[in-house]
């Protein structure tokens, strides 16, 4: 009896065991990329914000952003104030993502229907200048390859605002499409979406390290 209670209480962390070792093999196997045009001069630099378990897009407010975001007009961002000069954005699980500003503010419903399943939402900050010396992963991509990218992340929204949900005062929420589970995290979108604008990345990264081993693996 003792034996297989023994068994019992393990198979949790195995199971968790398994599924961080085969985030760090997704990380390192190239997912679909898809084909695009790498002509030109014209770069914009992105970039890559990391938290303790999701990341989001940092993205220069340029014209094509505002355009590509406008819908978080009506979710209450000021996507087209002229002091926003970057926009922060990100998907996740809709109870989870909406209600958990910190560790704190995480419940047992909202973790539980994050990790079975659970519908999604597009969250979009716009920010001011960052502060001087501030560090964070950065990607180059061509004009085409932005342009790509802001049309993955705008065909994520539904344009459908979520009431009285943000963070701060300059934040807001949409419903988007797809539902998230443990196996379709925030940070696995964060990879869906580089891929589909051209730029290569693991297969399957569903933890922030996975992104990070994924960045450093495929791009040095």
């Amino acid at each position: 009896m003792r034996r297989a209670l023994r068994r019992v209480a393990l198979a949790p962390v195995l199971i968790i065991c398994m599924y961080l070792a085969a985030a760090i093999i997704g990380a390192l196997i190239p997912g679909p990329v898809a084909e695009m045009s790498r002509d030109g001069t014209e770069t914009v630099e992105i970039g890559l914000i990391a938290g303790p378990i999701h990341y989001d897009f940092l993205l220069p407010a340029t014209a094509e952003s505002r355009a590509a975001l406008s819908d978080a007009e009506a979710a209450g961002v000021p996507v087209r104030h002229p002091l926003v000069a970057h926009f922060l954005v990100g998907w996740g699980a809709r109870a989870f993502y909406t209600t958990a500003g910190s560790y704190a503010d995480i419940t047992g419903n909202a973790l539980a229907r994050a990790v079975a399943g659970d519908g999604s939402v597009l969250r979009v900050e716009a920010l001011g200048m960052l502060p001087p010396g501030f560090d964070y992963a950065r990607v180059s991509l061509t004009r085409a390859q932005y342009d790509a990218l802001l049309a993955a992340i705008a065909a994520t929204s539904t344009g459908v605002p979520v009431p009285e949900a943000s963070f701060t005062e300059a934040d807001g929420f949409l419903e988007a499409r797809g539902r998230f589970h443990i196996f379709r995290t925030c940070n696995t979108w964060i990879s869906t979406m580089l891929r589909a604008a051209g730029v290569e990345a693991g297969i399957w990264t569903p933890t922030p390290y996975a992104v990070r081993l994924s960045l450093w693996w495929h791009h040095g």
